[in-house]
């Protein structure tokens, strides 16, 4: 008798879990500065709707240090249509430096207060 193989079929993500030095520092980053808002939090965690997916903050313990770029290359996100130097500007108000993709004005790169690469996208953009 043979079995029948489970086709699985994602559907979408959940959530991405980044780990973070100082939990406060990064949730007034996520919140205030890229528009997430709090789904569920604990001391040490807390779950950020990022659109309809999530962004868990898990903050480091122990004196463990935070390695990004390790486990993950970028974390791309989409967001409401604005010009390049609009958005470039508003980061740089906050100390972020940015940059860009060569002949592309809608993709936006710069690093959150742990060193993780993130990338703005437009919506309905394809790369």
């Amino acid at each position: 008798m043979t079995q029948t193989q489970l086709a699985i079929k994602t559907t979408g993500i959940d959530h991405v879990v980044l780990w973070v030095s100082d939990l406060e520092r990064s949730k007034r980053f996520y919140i205030d500065l890229l528009g997430m808002t709090v789904h569920h939090e604990s001391d040490w965690q807390s779950f950020l709707w990022c659109g309809t997916q999530q962004v868990a903050l898990f903050e480091q313990r122990n004196g463990d240090s935070v390695n990004a770029g390790i486990e993950l290359n970028h974390m791309a996100m989409r967001m409401d249509p604005a010009s390049y130097e609009a958005v470039k500007a508003r980061l740089e108000e906050e100390g972020i430096e940015v940059g860009g993709r060569p002949g592309d004005p809608t993709c936006v790169y710069f690093n959150d207060p742990d060193g993780h690469r993130l990338q703005l996208l437009y919506k309905g953009h394809d790369g």
